[in-house]
């Protein structure tokens, strides 16, 4: 008997409609992932556009150039829904519902809900903020705390819907852009990196929280093993790209029965910097049906 798999990636685009132009599309087509969760759309709805082949759900918010998730399906989900239409209920996500965030969808073709997260960047604490050594503003630690409040809140709703696939006899992944790296093998240079959003001590302890043999598992970590990688985000800046110095923020969360189904993970970075489609690489994992 012939084991059947499916594919699903998690994509960063950076900008649909650039990603586009620079060959989206194509690799789109040559890939054919079954599942592909889309982050940073930075458009209005009308230009997202088709995709041959997909059924397009998407909640691109209501900040100009800024957010939007997406899901392409093989077949149209049999639900879907997503902050802008359905409020998330944890303290502390009541300000994002319309920013163009989280959407999940209920596929049609298998027991499984997958939910798409675009989570904010965030910024630093007030006492690690220091003048000329920063290349964003210094706003006190703001920022910083914004993200702190949406990091608890989105971990009681993360529950809540994990509980809900459960109940309706679905299984549960989570992808999408965390802009949290979890452990020293997601950073190329962590020792500087534990003083920088996104690999800060309070971060990464919120992401040991999200997992659990009963509740969440790593699904890239756990095939690829405790050894550097797999990266997936490079600096637009410098020699990043190049010389593989990046970080590992983009992520797939699975419950457990379909973790174990898990049977390998690979990033596509391109060969080269011009030819790159966003300053993410997809990050694709196939599961065993």
């Amino acid at each position: 008997m012939t084991s059947t798999s499916f594919t699903v990636a998690s994509f960063n685009v950076n900008g649909i409609r650039a990603s586009r132009r620079r060959g989206f599309d194509d690799w789109l087509a040559h890939r054919a992932p079954d599942v592909v969760g889309l982050q940073e759309l930075r458009c209005p709805e009308s230009e997202v556009g088709e995709f041959p082949g997909y059924s397009v759900a998407t909640d691109v918010g209501s900040i100009p150039g800024r957010n939007g998730v997406g899901l392409l399906t093989r077949h149209e989900p049999e639900a879907v829904r997503s902050w802008s239409v359905v409020p998330p209920k944890a303290r502390g996500l009541g300000a994002y519902a319309s920013h163009g965030r989280y959407i999940e969808v209920d596929l049609a073709d298998r027991p499984l809900t997958v939910a798409c997260l675009y989570l904010p960047k965030g910024g630093l604490p007030g006492h690690l903020q220091r003048p000329g050594g920063m290349r964003a503003e210094i706003d006190g630690g703001a920022k910083y705390e914004r993200k702190m409040a949406f990091l608890a809140g989105f971990a009681r709703e993360l529950d809540r819907n994990r509980l809900a696939a459960a109940r309706a006899g679905r299984e549960f992944l989570l992808v999408g852009d965390l802009n949290v790296a979890h452990t020293q093998h997601d950073v190329t240079n962590w020792r500087p990196a534990r003083k920088m959003e996104g690999f800060l001590p309070e971060e990464r302890e919120w992401f040991s929280s999200l997992l659990s043999p009963r509740r969440l598992v790593d699904v890239v970590r756990n095939l690829h093993g405790d050894r550097p990688g797999p990266l997936t985000w490079w600096s637009w800046a410098g020699q990043s790209f190049v010389k593989d110095v990046g970080w590992r923020i983009d992520h797939q969360l699975a419950t457990p029965g379909l973790a174990h189904r898990a049977e390998e993970v690979w990033v596509e970075k391109e060969v080269s910097p011009d030819v790159r489609l966003s300053d993410h690489a997809p990050l694709i994992v196939r599961y065993r049906d």
